[in-house]
């Protein structure tokens, strides 16, 4: 049986002293438990909000308790979504914990996919089970009122999430729900640039590149990337080292706050998430 771990662990400011022989699901998380390696990738329920067709969307990120070691489990019974129906959208590689200058309070990578429940969705369960390093966790996405999001924008902050397009002219979207762009083809080695447009009323929204799904290792020649002016576009250039299918997640957020412009990320609003399909070929 798999065990569930509550998101509400990671508030936690304080680690026991006996941590290593605590099981995950009883320990509080705070940086003393980090490590470069060695440790387990928990799911995270990060919350919810509702849609304008009736539907809502369920928000999993998750937290890499390593700060070197990156992880990847692919689709299967160790990585995998019941029900069934909303299984396949979750990430397969799990990079280390963020860097503390990027968001230095619970340094988890924030919703970085979505279910879309039904409108009759209601008391329901999401459940994202996990295993890495040994550890079988799971974290139950659900619509409680208690767990219910801002979207798009946050007026209480001023802060609105950044609009997207992945092809110059293509369609625009934003918030968490994500935009696709066009399908894209390259072969094992070969440079494949991947740009995102973006508008905002701020200057200096912060793109952030990374694999979401995929058989092999890819390199970005800019990870992160930060657009200097309200309208522009930034752009990384892709190696991919194995042929398969693979998706690339781009994260957008520009925060209102003087400190960095991914502060926003604490505050669970407001971002866009896009995701681009690559067929890699040998």
């Amino acid at each position: 049986m798999s065990k569930v771990l509550a998101a509400a662990c990671l508030l936690s400011l304080s680690a026991p002293a006996a941590a290593q022989q605590i099981p995950y699901t009883q320990r509080p998380f705070a940086e003393m438990s980090l490590r470069p390696s060695g440790q387990p990738v928990i799911p995270v329920y990060d919350g919810w909000y509702a849609n304008e067709d009736g539907t809502s969307s369920i928000c999993f990120g998750y937290f890499n308790l390593n700060t070197e070691q990156t992880i990847d489990v692919q689709l299967g019974p160790a990585n995998a979504i019941a029900p069934a129906e909303f299984d396949g959208d979750q990430p397969t590689h799990f990079d280390p914990v963020p860097d503390p200058e990027l968001t230095n309070k619970y340094r988890h990578h924030w919703c970085v996919f979505t279910v879309r429940a039904p409108a009759d969705f209601g008391a329901g369960r999401v459940v994202w089970t996990l295993n890495t390093q040994g550890e079988d966790l799971s974290v139950p996405g659900h619509l409680l009122p208690a767990y219910v999001l801002e979207e798009r924008t946050s007026p209480g902050r001023g802060a609105v999430a950044p609009s997207v397009r992945l092809a110059a002219n293509g369609p625009e979207g934003y918030g968490r729900n994500g935009l696709s762009g066009e399908p894209r083809t390259v072969s094992v080695g070969e440079p494949l640039e991947l740009t995102a447009w973006v508008e905002h009323s701020e200057p200096g929204t912060w793109l952030g590149w990374t694999k979401h799904q995929g058989p092999g290792e890819v390199t970005f020649s800019a990870p992160e990337v930060v657009v200097s002016e309200p309208s522009g576009n930034g752009a990384t250039v892709a190696r991919f080292a194995a042929p398969g299918e693979y998706v690339v997640r781009v994260q957008a957020i520009n925060d209102p706050g003087p400190r960095n412009p991914t502060g926003g990320f604490e505050f669970h609003c407001c971002w866009t998430n896009g995701y681009v399909t690559v067929t890699v070929t040998p």
